[in-house]
């Protein structure tokens, strides 16, 4: 069972002939109000690759918040850990170009009111629970889940989405760290570790930690260490449409496959795939795939490689 702690929103997605720079405006024909959030993406995620999966998160007393909560009974994820707050439920404005590249802003919202107690005690120790975190709601209540998570042998994983720090005493907390190249190389300059590269720093931060580190590296694939070896990924060959909710397709997708018992390297080619899809279509969740999709696509992505 997945257990995601996180974030709630409704995106508002246009599609425009090039991002804005300061002061411009970029003109769309229209948009899409689809559901969102790095939480509720990879809770959506997750639950599409076949996961048992709990939403612990925040909404507002309002029609988005609603239509929040009916989305996730709709993709079958549980949702007695949502909480209705005073604030308004969290919203996100992305603008996507022609090459798929997006400007996201975010307004946080209910998303700040959520704290650790809303995750029972017991749901922690529910058979092989994983605990699933990002970096959009308050950072001292993912330590503390991690904590909790930890002392309950349920497997913590943080997603450093958004990029933000992470003390040394929770990353030594964590079973799996997830990041991108430019989350995870200040991890590892701040724990005055050695290695620019992604590989080099994923197998430090690994070894100093004692956890799988996993990088994602957009175009390039993803990279992940462990106990002393290494993998790396190619990404699947698309011709992409919208980045959005590709890198929360990824994390969601590896945690349904490590809850599911498959290796990582094979977590990691799932996850891989799983991402490749979402950037064929518009929007964050609509482009989610299903478990059948992805293992349809699966010889679209070589199996991983042991790096030395």
């Amino acid at each position: 069972m997945i257990l995601v702690f996180g974030s709630l929103n409704m995106d508002l997605v246009m599609q425009v002939p090039a991002l804005p720079k300061p002061g411009e405006t970029a003109l769309s024909p229209g948009y899409l109000l689809q559901p969102g959030g790095k939480g509720n993406n990879q809770a959506i995620a997750a639950a599409r690759a076949g996961a048992e999966v709990i939403m612990v998160g925040s909404v507002g007393n309002d029609p988005f918040g609603t239509r929040l909560l009916d989305n996730l009974k709709a993709n079958g994820v549980g949702s007695a850990g949502v909480r209705v707050q005073s604030e308004n439920t969290g919203v996100a404005c992305i603008c996507v170009d022609p090459e798929g590249h997006n400007f996201i802003t975010v307004g946080s919202g209910a998303n700040m009111l959520s704290i650790a107690d809303q995750v029972p005690e017991a749901s922690l120790h529910i058979g092989a629970t994983t605990v699933l975190m990002q970096m959009e709601v308050q950072p001292n209540e993912n330590w503390t889940l991690i904590r909790h998570a930890h002392e309950s042998g349920a497997l913590a994983m943080l997603n450093v989405a958004p990029a933000a720090e992470v003390p040394v005493a929770m990353l030594e907390l964590l079973d799996v760290l997830i990041v991108n190249e430019h989350e995870g190389l200040p991890l590892a300059r701040a724990l005055d570790l050695p290695g620019d590269e992604p590989l080099a720093f994923a197998r430090a931060i690994a070894e100093h930690s004692r956890l799988t580190c996993v990088v994602t590296l957009g175009e390039q694939g993803a990279v992940a260490a462990c106990g002393g070896e290494a993998w790396a990924v190619d990404a699947m060959p698309i011709r992409a449409i919208d980045a959005t909710g590709a890198g929360d397709a990824f994390t969601g997708v590896l945690a349904a496959s490590l809850d599911g018992d498959f290796d990582l390297p094979t977590a990691l080619r799932r996850a891989t795939v799983a991402a490749g899809l979402t950037c064929e279509a518009l929007g964050a969740q609509d482009s989610l795939p299903t478990k059948s999709a992805i293992e349809a696509s699966l010889d679209r992505v070589a199996p991983p490689r042991p790096v030395d």
